[in-house]
């Protein structure tokens, strides 16, 4: 019981302190000194499909991969359970991100749940400002409640 614990507590530390990451990240470094990177998300061209903003995943996919790694070379179960706990936010970033939100994917076109529709919602108010300042909504699973309520009372 106490080996799955030494995986489990830093995995999920790691899951949900990265949604704070993400949050800090895009407000402060995306759309801070790194917005040459961020901006082709704001205003994409419809001919790529491929933006410079996808350099972002090494950022957290370098941490991930270094913990996993080294935690096993070293047997530190805490490394390759945080590890694991950034690469699982890096997949759910991917899922409701790239694929739910953006639709770079068309796998879940058919999405009704309200948590999920609010999730859309908070993104698509982020990117009615195309531009570095006075953005709002920077976060990514975690949405103001407003937006849940609404969705919710649509169905």
């Amino acid at each position: 019981m106490m080996t799955i614990l030494t995986y489990l507590i830093p995995f999920l530390l790691a899951f949900f302190g990265m949604e704070f990451m993400a949050w800090f990240t895009h407000k402060y470094i995306m759309h801070g000194f790194l917005w040459f990177l961020h901006e082709d998300h704001h205003q994409p061209d419809p001919n790529t499909f491929f933006e410079k903003n996808d350099a972002f995943f090494l950022v957290y996919a370098i941490p991930s991969w270094l913990c996993i790694m080294l935690g096993m070379m070293w047997g530190n179960t805490f490394s390759v359970g945080f590890g694991f706990g950034i690469l699982a936010y890096g997949v759910t970033y991917f899922l409701v991100h790239d694929v739910l939100i953006h639709r770079r994917f068309k796998w879940f076109d058919k999405v009704q749940n309200p948590y999920f529709k609010a999730l859309r919602k908070a993104h698509k108010v982020h990117h009615k400002n195309r531009f570095k300042e006075e953005g709002s909504c920077f976060g990514l699973l975690v949405v103001p409640r407003k937006f849940y309520q609404e969705q919710k009372k649509k169905r």
